[in-house]
């Protein structure tokens, strides 16, 4: 089982940047691969970024690319969503999520197992 903890969400005005942290704890850490997913009011749960167990490998969505980038430290068993150049349509609940059973990357939410409580992120403009 695997508990996740998101935090760094808050209000912040379009062009600005934050950054966003997922604490992962029960089993271990580098096991498995991670993503990010957004919310917004009145739409689906959608795909951000994930990386690999290792943090070798990346993905991101075309909405996000080239602004946001993925990463993970497995010492602290926490991995990293940091957002610059933000506008008014990433304004979301972003979540961590944790993919117990696929080797490579994947944008499907139903693949991942576990999900931390999200955090708010509202861009002003």
């Amino acid at each position: 089982q695997v508990q996740l903890v998101e935090s760094g969400g808050g209000l912040v005005q379009a062009g600005g940047s934050l950054r966003l942290s997922c604490a992962a704890s029960g089993r271990t850490f580098s096991t498995y691969n991670m993503g990010w997913f957004r919310q917004a009011p009145g739409k689906e749960r959608e795909f951000v970024a994930a990386i690999t167990r290792s943090g070798d490998s990346t993905r991101y969505a075309d909405s996000v690319k080239g602004r946001f980038t993925i990463s993970r430290d497995n010492a602290k068993n926490t991995v990293y969503l940091k957002m610059i150049s933000l506008k008014p349509e990433d304004t979301a609940v972003y979540y961590c999520a944790a993919d117990l059973r696929s080797y490579s990357i994947t944008r499907m939410p139903y693949q991942y197992t576990y999900w931390g409580q999200g955090t708010q992120v509202t861009v002003s403009s």
